[in-house]
């Protein structure tokens, strides 16, 4: 029996040609590729300008760099989340501020926010976590109190809010992150950097290389965080491909949905309403985390749990004030969200294998 991933990167014939085309051209940097792929997907996601750069995790230290949040700074953050969306404000030299998540979306909570605010909140990171759109009303609460709204949306590729806006197109800076797991891969690390602000736009493009204007003259801190022109042609022939994988993606989730809607010790996740997510991951809400994973690891299907040690609690913030802070719905859940295979090139066949382990599973584990 063939083992079932939790993902599969996608590699084709077109992606291998586009890949051989940019080497054959002898154009591997600073090319036309990075400049088509930047402005493909900054008008798919329905933003002023997207820059290619070497992951989410610099595509995360380049929003806060451009909007000039650093020292005496504070940034709210999630503690439910991947450790980079924290680590991120550290290395910029601001202080992560850890907010509690929704009960029930498990996104930025609006309420968590507004009582870890203060004069020095400068930036708000709204994770759209495992593709779900965070909260449409995060945009006037940021509003209302002059703070920024970086996403971090590197989970969320093609997701949608209520509002018909897609990931990417709704704070002031978006970071998406083509690692070969996620919806959109480049073959190999990969992130962007994305903005609706036309002010933001062209320090985006000189941020990622040593911050030089035309004339190579460097008017602000920057560094070499560009792409390859190679990595940025396989992502042009995948953005391509996204909205039929991003379709295959709901037609599995609305199949999990419908088989495990009743089964004791296990919460489907929930979609916000008038959203379409983007089933980076499906998470299942487990009260034996460790039951189901050892039924699925016989099974042979992988699996996962998302994020068994929140930020706050991780040794690298070990001296943080917030260390051993308390949070209800985070603390709650953050070791039982079992992640399942979902992943476009899944056949029929292996999403019932699926299925029937996670359903026997149910009824054996207490």
């Amino acid at each position: 029996m063939t083992r079932i991933p939790m993902a599969r990167p996608s590699w084709d014939d077109d992606m291998r040609q586009a890949a051989l085309q940019t080497l054959d051209s002898l154009h591997w940097v600073k090319g036309p590729e990075g400049r088509a792929f930047g402005k493909e997907f900054s008008e798919y996601c329905g933003a002023v300008q997207g820059t290619p750069c070497q992951s989410g995790s610099v595509a995360l230290w380049g929003a806060l760099r451009l909007l000039e949040i650093g020292p005496g700074d504070e940034v709210l953050v999630p503690s439910l989340t991947y450790i980079a969306t924290a680590t991120c404000v550290s290395l910029v030299g601001a202080t992560p501020v850890f907010v509690d998540v929704e009960p029930d979306y498990w996104c930025v909570d609006i309420a968590s926010l507004e009582a870890a605010r203060t004069p020095n909140t400068k930036a708000v990171i709204a994770v759209h976590l495992f593709g779900q759109m965070s909260d449409d009303a995060l945009v006037d609460w940021c509003h209302q109190h002059d703070i920024a709204y970086i996403e971090d949306a590197a989970q969320a590729h093609g997701a949608v809010s209520a509002k018909g806006i897609k990931a990417g197109g709704v704070g002031d800076v978006a970071c998406f992150s083509f690692f070969p797991s996620k919806n959109l891969a480049v073959g190999g690390e990969g992130g962007m950097m994305m903005t609706r602000r036309e002010d933001l736009a062209a320090r985006m493009d000189a941020l990622v290389n040593h911050g030089r204007d035309a004339r190579l003259e460097s008017h602000e801190l920057g560094s070499n965080l560009r792409m390859s022109e190679v990595s940025a042609a396989i992502g042009r022939v995948q953005l391509h491909r996204l909205e039929g994988w991003l379709d295959r993606r709901r037609t599995i989730a609305a199949r999990y949905h419908q088989a495990f809607a009743n089964l004791d010790g296990i919460e489907i996740p929930e979609i916000r309403h008038g959203t379409e997510h983007a089933w980076h991951q499906y998470c299942l809400l487990v009260e034996n985390p460790d039951g189901l994973r050892h039924a699925l690891d016989a099974a042979e299907i992988d699996s996962r749990v998302y994020y068994a040690t929140p930020c706050h609690r991780q040794e690298v913030y070990a001296d943080h004030p917030q260390h051993h802070a308390a949070f209800p719905v985070t603390d709650t859940i953050a070791h039982r969200l079992v992640a399942i295979p979902i992943f476009h090139q899944m056949s029929d066949e292996q999403v019932e294998r699926v299925i029937q382990a996670v359903v026997k599973a149910s009824h054996q584990v207490e």
